[in-house]
C-alpha cells in the first residue's frame, strides 16, 4: 500500500456497510473496543469450521493443524513485539488478566510490607486494583504518580517518588482516558537505576504505534487483542524469560504441569507454566490474522493519519462555545475527551448517537484522573485507522445539535 487510503481500509470492516438510526457509521469507540476486519473474521470462521480441535496434546490430524495455527499466532506476536523468544509471550483472556497475573505472581513472591508500588494518576482501573489487591496482603504501599493540568506525567516528580523502597513501577503507554503518551522509556531506564520491575500497560499503544520490547528493555508488557482489531477474549503478556521462570503460577491446572502426583506436582516451563487450561485457541489465530493485517498496512502511516484526524478533530471541536478539552498532552494518541458546560456526558452520548455518531461517555474506568480534572464524567472519542473526516465533521454536527437542544 504506498498511500493511505482510508476509503479502501473502510471497506476492509464489514460494519461500515450499514447505517446506525439511518445515518453512515461513524464509529469513535475504538478505545474501547475496536472494529473487526475481513481477513480477522474469516481467519475465525476458518479455524471453527475447518481445522478446530484441541491443542498440544492431541495426535491426531486436526489437533497438529490446531497447534501449529495457535503457536503460529504466539510466533506472530513475538516478531510483532520484538520479543526474544515465545516463551517470553503468554496467552490471557484479556490486558486485565495479564496485569493481574504479574501482580498475583510476581508482586506475591517478591513484595514485602512496606515496599512501594509506584502507578500513576493516568491509570485505567485495570492498572490500579491488581496493585491494591495484592498490596492489601503483602503490606506493600501503592503510591500514584501526578499528571499536570494537561495531563502529562509529570517524570521530575516520578525521578524523586523512585527510592529503594520501590520495587514495581506500572505505568500505562498511553491513557485510554485522555490519550497522553506517557516517556515510557525514561521511565523504564530510571526504574531499573533504582533496582525496581516495570510493568506497561500497552492496550491503548498496541493499535496505534509500533512497540518493541528489546528496545523499551522493559520487564512486561500487556495488551488486548479486541483493541488491536482482534477478537475478544484474547490477551497477551509480555514478560522476560529470567523473570517467568522465577515466578510460581498463576492457576493450576491442565496443560502447565509437567507431573502431576497427590504428593507433588511439577511446573511446565516457559509460558506454558501460566496457560492452565483448553487456552483461546480460536481467539488467538483471530489476534494473529489482526497483527498481520495492521502491519501489512504500517504503522507509520497509520499514526500519520490518526495524529492529522487528532489535529483536525481538535481545532474543530475547539471552535464549539463551552466545549472543554480535558487532558491536552505535548504527546498524545487520537483520543479526545470532552465536556460540554451545563450538560451532562451521557445526555451527550444518547443525543450524537441518534446521528449515527458512536462514542463513549462515564469515568472511562479511570476515576482518580477523573478527579484530578474536577470532572465526574466526559465524553470521549477515539479514533482508529479506518476513521476519516467525515466521522469528525458528523461528531461535530452532532454535537451541535446538542447544543441546539439544550438551548
Amino acid at each position: 500500500m504506498k498511500t493511505y487510503d482510508v476509503e479502501k481500509i473502510r471497506r476492509d470492516f464489514p460494519i461500515f456497510s450499514r447505517e446506525v438510526h439511518g445515518r453512515p457509521l461513524a464509529f469513535m469507540d475504538s478505545g474501547a473496543s475496536a472494529q473487526k476486519p475481513t481477513v480477522v473474521l474469516d481467519a475465525v470462521q476458518r479455524a471453527y469450521a475447518e481445522t478446530y480441535a484441541n491443542v498440544h496434546r492431541g495426535v491426531h490430524y486436526l489437533s497438529q493443524v490446531s497447534t501449529e495455527l495457535y503457536e503460529g499466532a504466539r510466533e506472530i506476536v513475538r516478531a510483532h513485539m520484538n520479543a526474544a523468544s515465545v516463551e517470553e509471550i503468554i496467552f490471557t483472556k484479556n490486558a486485565t488478566e495479564s496485569i493481574n497475573l504479574v501482580a498475583q505472581s510476581y508482586g506475591g513472591a517478591n513484595l514485602k510490607p512496606g515496599d512501594e508500588i509506584l502507578l500513576s494518576t493516568l491509570e485505567h482501573h485495570s492498572n490500579i486494583v491488581p496493585w491494591q489487591l495484592i498490596a492489601e496482603r503483602t503490606g506493600a504501599v501503592v503510591k500514584a504518580v501526578p499528571i499536570d493540568e494537561h495531563g502529562e506525567f509529570m517524570l521530575d516528580t516520578y525521578l524523586e517518588m523512585l527510592g529503594p523502597k520501590t520495587k514495581i513501577v506500572a505505568v500505562t503507554h498511553i491513557s485510554n482516558a485522555i490519550g497522553t503518551i506517557t516517556p515510557v522509556k525514561e521511565i523504564i531506564k530510571a526504574a531499573h537505576d533504582a533496582g525496581a520491575v516495570v510493568l506497561i500497560d500497552g492496550s491503548q499503544a498496541a493499535p496505534h504505534m509500533k512497540i518493541d520490547m528489546q528496545d523499551l528493555d522493559v520487564d512486561f508488557y500487556v495488551f488486548t487483542g479486541h483493541k488491536v482489531f482482534g477478537p475478544t477474549g484474547i490477551g497477551v503478556l509480555y514478560g522476560k524469560a529470567d523473570l517467568l521462570d522465577a515466578m510460581p503460577p498463576f492457576l493450576g491446572g491442565g496443560d502447565m504441569i509437567e507431573r502431576v502426583t497427590f504428593a507433588k506436582t511439577t511446573y511446565a516451563k516457559g509460558h506454558s507454566k501460566f496457560e492452565a487450561g483448553t487456552p483461546p485457541i480460536v481467539q488467538a489465530i483471530g489476534l494473529g490474522a489482526a497483527i498481520n493485517y495492521v502491519n501489512e498496512i504500517g504503522f507509520d502511516k497509520i499514526g500519520a493519519h490518526e495524529q492529522m484526524l487528532l489535529a483536525y478533530a481538535t481545532e474543530q471541536l475547539s471552535q464549539i462555545n463551552s466545549l472543554r478539552i480535558i487532558g491536552q498532552a505535548k504527546h498524545k494518541a487520537a483520543i479526545i475527551s470532552f465536556t460540554l458546560d451545563g450538560i451532562h456526558p451521557h445526555d451527550i452520548g444518547t443525543i450524537v448517537d441518534r446521528g449515527g455518531v458512536a462514542i463513549r461517555v462515564g469515568h472511562h474506568c479511570a476515576q482518580p484522573l477523573m478527579d484530578h480534572f474536577d470532572v465526574a464524567a466526559t465524553a470521549r472519542a477515539s479514533f482508529a485507522l479506518y476513521n476519516n473526516r467525515a466521522d469528525v465533521d458528523a461528531l461535530v454536527s452532532a454535537v451541535k445539535s446538542v447544543q441546539e437542544i439544550f438551548g
